[in-house]
């Protein structure tokens, strides 16, 4: 299958889904459906991957910090996507869009059958103008949650992995920071955005850090490996900060947004 020019895949991070206090960042969940839904008004079609259901979850059970056993974490998980699709289904109704969810595990994608009935799904889904909602599925998938190497890494590489299954033209991974820096922007204030990386080689990967914020489990590392899996099957890959989703309109553009990491040509 080849790159569609008119198809994007929008990873969002628990980061921005959440505030401070670990609650649901209302304001958020409503710009982003607001953009994504003007986007695909705009003629494209858009897949959006979302982590936070653990997060939201822990929150919604009113635990006072993220759960430790494995038991608690998959409560957590179920409980948080069943909120986190609530609000998606309420912000992205407003914008007169329909969502729908798909929750994977890392066998959807390594057995062909299941791959091949998977891409069906997707492509449907677009065909209607319907907007897929994916996330991992944590309330059954313990691997994902407890490996400390995980397929997927917290979404970012499960972003990649459904831009290469849809043949994206763009992959477009909000974070919590404005893009790829030289340093860690939060320790160094001389730190260095970088704008356009035309290939990921070792001396990227060093000048990424450990984790980042503590509400999530994905560091820059995790975003690296998403990156250059993308781009080595022809798919553009930006990393921008999420709570500024109106840049999206920029990167559709070809404008210079956050960090662009340069498709490998096919």
């Amino acid at each position: 299958m080849g790159i569609y020019k008119n198809r994007i895949v929008v990873k969002v991070g628990t980061s921005t889904l959440t505030n401070e206090l670990g609650k649901s960042d209302l304001r958020s969940f409503d710009r982003l459906a607001c953009v994504l839904s003007d986007i695909q008004n705009m003629g494209y079609e858009v897949i959006l991957v979302s982590s936070g259901a653990i997060a939201i979850g822990t929150n919604k059970l009113k635990m006072k910090t993220r759960p430790k056993s494995m038991r608690a974490k998959q409560a957590a998980a179920a409980v948080g996507q069943c909120s986190i699709m609530h609000l998606y289904d309420k912000f992205f109704s407003d914008y007169d869009k329909t969502i729908a969810q798909i929750l994977l595990n890392a066998e959807d994608i390594e057995q062909e059958e299941k791959k091949d009935n998977l891409t069906n799904t997707f492509n449907a889904l677009l065909e209607m103008g319907v907007i897929p909602v994916v996330n991992e599925n944590d309330s059954v998938s313990y691997t994902e949650i407890e490996s400390t190497d995980r397929l997927f890494g917290d979404n970012d590489m499960l972003s990649a992995v459904v831009a290469v299954l849809c043949g994206a033209k763009k992959l477009i991974i909000l974070s919590d920071i404005n893009g790829f820096y030289d340093s860690d922007p939060r320790l160094n204030p001389e730190a260095r955005l970088i704008q356009r990386i035309e290939k990921i080689d070792e001396g990227v990967y060093s000048l990424a850090g450990g984790a980042g914020s503590r509400r999530g489990t994905g560091g820059m590392k995790t975003k690296l490996q998403a990156a250059s899996l993308a781009t080595s099957q022809g798919t553009d890959t930006i990393i921008t900060n999420g709570k500024n989703p109106e840049a999206l309109y920029g990167i559709m553009k070809d404008q210079p947004t956050g960090t662009l990491f340069v498709a490998q040509s096919q």
